[in-house]
C-alpha cells in the first residue's frame, strides 16, 4: 500500500480519523507513526498516528488523470478485478465495461460486478492517486455504439485494438483518447465494422494474441 485512502466516514473531526480492519491491519504491520493519505476525490498528504488515531495533514494535489476514456469488452470475472485494478492506477477515470460476441452471457452474472469499488482503491492506493474512477456497465453493444459512443468519442483520438489491423498504434499522443479493446481474440468484424462506422481507427500493437490485463497496460502505455 503506497498510500492508505481515507472517506468521509472515517474522520471525527477535521483533522483526525480513525480506520479499522484491513487498513488499521497495515498500520500495524509497517510499524511507522507517519504514513502516506489521501481523501477520496480529494488531497494527499501525511497522517500521524496519535493515541490510535491519524492525525492528518494534507499539502498536495493527486497525480493528473489520464486523458483516456477505456471501451474494454467485459473481460472473464477472474481477471476483472486485476484488470480495474490496473486501469485505476494509470488513472484511467473513465471505464466502460460492455458486451460483446465473444463475451460469455455468464460473465453479466458475476457477483464482482457488484463490487468494483474494491479493486479501483487498490489502485489509487498504488498509484497514490485519489480520484475514484467513474465505472459503468452496457450490456448491448449495437444501442452503446450507435447512441452514446458517438459523443463520449468525440472530439478525441477513437481506437480500437484490433490482432490484424493494418495500422500500427500511434505512439506519444498529445490528445485526448477514446480506447477500445474487445474480448480475447479481438471483436468480430461486424463489430469493428460498427465501431468504423463511427470514426474508431482500427490498430495493432502485434500479432501475438495477449490477455486482456496485458493488452490494456501495453497499449496505455504506447498512447500515452
Amino acid at each position: 500500500m503506497n498510500l492508505m485512502l481515507l472517506f468521509p466516514e472515517d474522520f471525527v473531526s477535521d483533522t483526525r480519523a480513525r480506520v479499522e480492519g484491513r487498513r488499521l491491519q497495515e498500520i500495524r504491520r509497517i510499524g511507522r507513526d507517519e504514513l502516506r493519505i489521501g481523501v477520496v476525490n480529494g488531497r494527499v498528504g501525511t497522517a500521524k498516528v496519535v493515541n490510535g488515531e491519524l492525525e492528518v495533514h494534507l499539502d498536495a494535489d493527486p497525480p493528473p488523470p489520464l486523458p483516456l476514456t477505456l471501451v474494454l469488452a467485459l473481460p472473464r470475472p477472474k481477471v476483472l478485478n486485476r484488470v480495474i485494478a490496473s486501469a485505476t492506477s494509470m488513472g484511467i477515470k473513465r471505464i466502460f465495461l460492455i458486451n460483446a460476441w465473444r463475451v460469455e452471457k455468464s460473465y453479466w452474472k458475476s457477483p464482482k460486478l457488484e463490487h468494483l469499488r474494491e479493486p479501483a482503491i487498490l489502485g489509487l492506493e498504488q498509484a497514490r492517486d485519489t480520484v475514484m474512477p467513474q465505472i459503468e456497465l452496457r450490456r448491448f453493444f449495437r444501442p452503446f455504439v450507435e447512441d452514446e459512443l458517438p459523443s463520449l468519442a468525440a472530439n478525441t483520438l477513437a481506437l480500437v485494438a484490433h490482432p490484424t489491423a493494418a495500422d500500427a498504434c500511434p505512439r506519444d499522443v498529445q490528445q485526448p483518447v477514446t480506447l477500445a479493446i474487445g474480448p480475447e481474440g479481438g471483436f468480430i468484424a461486424e463489430e469493428i465494422a460498427s465501431l468504423e462506422r463511427i470514426g474508431f481507427r482500427p490498430v495493432s500493437i502485434g500479432a501475438r494474441i495477449l490477455r486482456v490485463e496485458t493488452a490494456v497496460a501495453a497499449l496505455v502505455g504506447r498512447l500515452l
